[in-house]
């Protein structure tokens, strides 16, 4: 018979190791991405990097690094590059005066030796040792006639198993104890990983009471043009970026971004971040609902159409700017979408409060509290030129100002809480809102869930804008076919 062919084994990707200069060591087998952004495998705070700055992936035989177009540029020896190959050991600056990783190749596995192939045995063969079996080890009756040579036999197997009993009863025992002790191991465990949670959460909301402070700050000095108090601003953003690394630090920890987690996943959490709320403290089914709501953008041509025009329109980048001159997320972009699609000249049905009009939908009395003038055709739906509400520039100002009073007033930094007050009116919500104690853990969109019964309408509202804002930051992973209407902002 001749010899069944080896296949021979598929190459062995050496383990890639990376150190941070903050001391975190990470190990990769599989292509990673390093950059600010909370998706990234390796996250970097530091203002010399990009959003997505360099990926990491092995090919050929070895390890490379590649430049994602970044702002700053990869350097290695002083030199900048777009490509390095990691040969055993490379270090790279992410901009000229930026962050060192050091990338080190671990050595390879010794190969393992192949598995020796089971002897074969014929179907006598087989018969033959299933009579030796029953006859010396077998069940017969102690009246049966043997020989001494078996019944000697016998009597040996009986005490040899008489001795295993008694060994293997010690081992169950020992294993039952190591049983008892693992499971005292992995109780002391979940208790240290809820009381690390529970300080991240803690250090979260510090940052959010610092945004309360630090909105209310900026809208005092607007309004005083203050240059102590434009001082005092930039000293509260500095103390929030060395808040927000320490608590990156604890997220590192707590491996929330681990690999187990989907990049939907990934980036449903980053974007729940950005407008505010500490991921954290999410529902147990809050990814599962967000993805709902991304089938449901995905199941109609709406997003893509209303992108298309925001696009060709130039909306886009007037409108992250307004919202960045806020210091408030560029994400509230998508809030225009799910108002109107874009759409400066639209009309909404009549109200008590009256008929909201144009991209943000301002109602009459909130848009002239912003400046906007209202024009003659107020009671009717239908465009009006010299109505405000339809310039769309000046009416985004308004809506970035709206919004940030929101923000730092009722809604205590809770982005999604904004969304809801923006929805349902802000003197609706506002006596459920200000039920709940003045301060960002305790005043959120995720304690307005656990305590008060809001709209459906409200409820579909955000989670909308929610998964509209993830679509919007990788399209294409979500099966649309263009990119990120916001992706000039990747270079900030």
């Amino acid at each position: 018979m001749s010899a069944p062919e080896h296949t021979p084994d598929p190459p062995v990707v050496p383990v890639l190791r990376v150190r941070t200069p903050d001391g975190r060591t990470f190990r990769f087998s599989q292509p990673f991405h390093v950059g600010r952004e909370y998706d990234c495998e390796v996250q970097v705070q530091d203002v010399h990097v990009s959003r997505k700055h360099v990926v990491v992936s092995f090919g050929r035989g070895h390890w490379s690094v590649r430049d994602l177009d970044s702002a700053n540029g990869v350097f290695v020896n002083g030199q900048r590059v777009t490509t390095a190959s990691v040969d055993e050991s490379l270090t790279i600056s992410l901009g000229v005066d930026g962050p060192a990783l050091t990338i080190e190749v671990e050595a390879r596995p010794l190969p393992m030796n192949h598995p020796v192939a089971p002897t074969q045995h014929s179907a006598s063969d087989t018969r033959l040792l299933a009579s030796y079996e029953e006859r010396y080890f077998g069940s017969r009756t102690s009246t049966e006639q043997v020989g001494g040579r078996t019944l000697m036999i016998r009597r040996a197997f009986q005490n040899v198993q008489r001795k295993q009993r008694r060994k293997y009863g010690w081992i169950v025992g020992v294993m039952a104890l190591a049983g008892l002790s693992a499971g005292g191991y992995a109780y002391y465990k979940h208790r240290q990983m809820s009381q690390q949670q529970a300080v991240a959460q803690e250090l979260f909301y510090a940052m959010k009471s610092l945004d309360v402070d630090m909105a209310n700050l900026e809208r005092r000095v607007a309004e005083s043009g203050s240059a102590k108090g434009k001082e005092l601003v930039t000293q509260h953003l500095a103390r929030r970026r060395q808040m927000e690394s320490t608590y990156d630090r604890y997220l590192s920890v707590l491996n929330l971004y681990d690999q187990r987690l989907s990049a939907e996943d990934r980036l449903i959490l980053r974007v729940t971040r950005l407008f505010g709320e500490c991921e954290l403290a999410a529902p147990p089914d809050y990814l599962r609902q967000v993805k709902s709501y991304i089938q449901k953008w995905r199941s109609s041509g709406r997003y893509a159409r209303a992108v298309k025009h925001a696009q060709q329109m130039g909306y886009a980048k007037a409108i992250a700017e307004a919202f960045l001159g806020q210091n408030l997320p560029p994400q509230f972009f998508y809030l225009a979408m799910q108002e109107s699609n874009f759409d400066a000249f639209t009309s909404g049905p009549p109200t008590r409060m009256g008929i909201a009009k144009g991209m943000w939908q301002f109602i009459p009395e909130t848009g002239a509290r912003y400046g906007l003038t209202i024009g003659p055709l107020a009671q009717f739906r239908r465009p009006d030129a010299e109505d405000e509400r339809h310039h769309w520039q000046k009416a985004t100002r308004a809506a970035a100002r709206y919004i940030k009073d929101i923000y730092s007033t009722d809604a205590q930094a809770s982005g999604l809480l904004v969304m809801a007050s923006y929805n349902w009116g802000e003197n609706r919500v506002i006596d459920r809102v200000r039920s709940m104690p003045e301060n960002p853990a305790e005043r959120n969109f995720w304690k307005l869930l656990e305590k008060h019964r809001i709209p459906r309408e409200t409820y579909d509202y955000v989670f909308y804008i929610v998964s509209a804002a993830v679509i919007g930051e990788n399209p294409r992973l979500f099966g649309f076919s263009f990119d990120n209407p916001l992706a000039f902002l990747e270079r900030r």
